[in-house]
């Protein structure tokens, strides 16, 4: 095992790479991999912005096809333009930082506590789903407290409004054989 992790690291190359950049808080399975997929299908950022790019569609079906096609397009840089919103909600918000803490610290208790010996409440041995789920019902009240409701309804829409108009003002790259379609008379 050891071996074939110093083979890993003669075969990267020198500086940055996807291991190193993705935080080690998440596990090595399906987010991880996830992830790294997102982040290899990633459009390049500098046209994703391009203000030349941004036009009005001249009918609802041009509006139409943009939001299909750039949705399928961008569809990496979007997931990341939805955690930066994420992450944008969470740092603006003191009471919902507290909130995560408090959820987060009680799992951590929970995960140490699961490691020493088996936890065993009123004489029942608890398994890890029901203990995630007690953490969470301790941490409800500060979630509830910090408004963490709004914060994800609040997310939710700042993310479709963003993405959504994005996906309908930003032009396409013609495909090979679009520009010989005729238009309609």
């Amino acid at each position: 095992m050891a071996a074939e992790k110093d083979q890993q690291k003669d075969a990267e190359p020198e500086g940055l790479s996807a291991t190193t950049l993705l935080p080690k808080l998440i596990p090595s399975g399906a987010g991880r991999e996830w992830l790294e997929r997102r982040r290899a299908t990633i459009r390049p950022w500098s046209s994703f912005v391009d203000q030349r790019r941004f036009s009005r569609p001249r009918n609802l079906g041009e509006l139409c096809q943009r939001l299909v096609r750039n949705v399928e397009y961008y569809q990496s840089n979007y997931v990341f333009v939805f955690l930066g919103l994420i992450l944008y909600c969470v740092v603006t918000s003191p009471m919902l930082l507290v909130a995560l803490a408090v959820f987060f610290g009680a799992c951590y208790i929970l995960y140490l506590r699961t490691l020493q010996s088996k936890f065993v409440l009123f004489g029942r041995e608890v398994s890890p789903a029901h203990q995630y789920a007690l953490a969470g019902a301790v941490s409800f009240p500060f979630f509830w407290l910090a408004g963490a409701g709004s914060a994800v309804f609040w997310v939710l829409g700042a993310t479709l409004v963003v993405i959504g108009s994005h996906a309908a003002f930003h032009q396409m790259e013609a495909v090979d054989g679009e520009e010989l379609q005729m238009e309609p008379v």
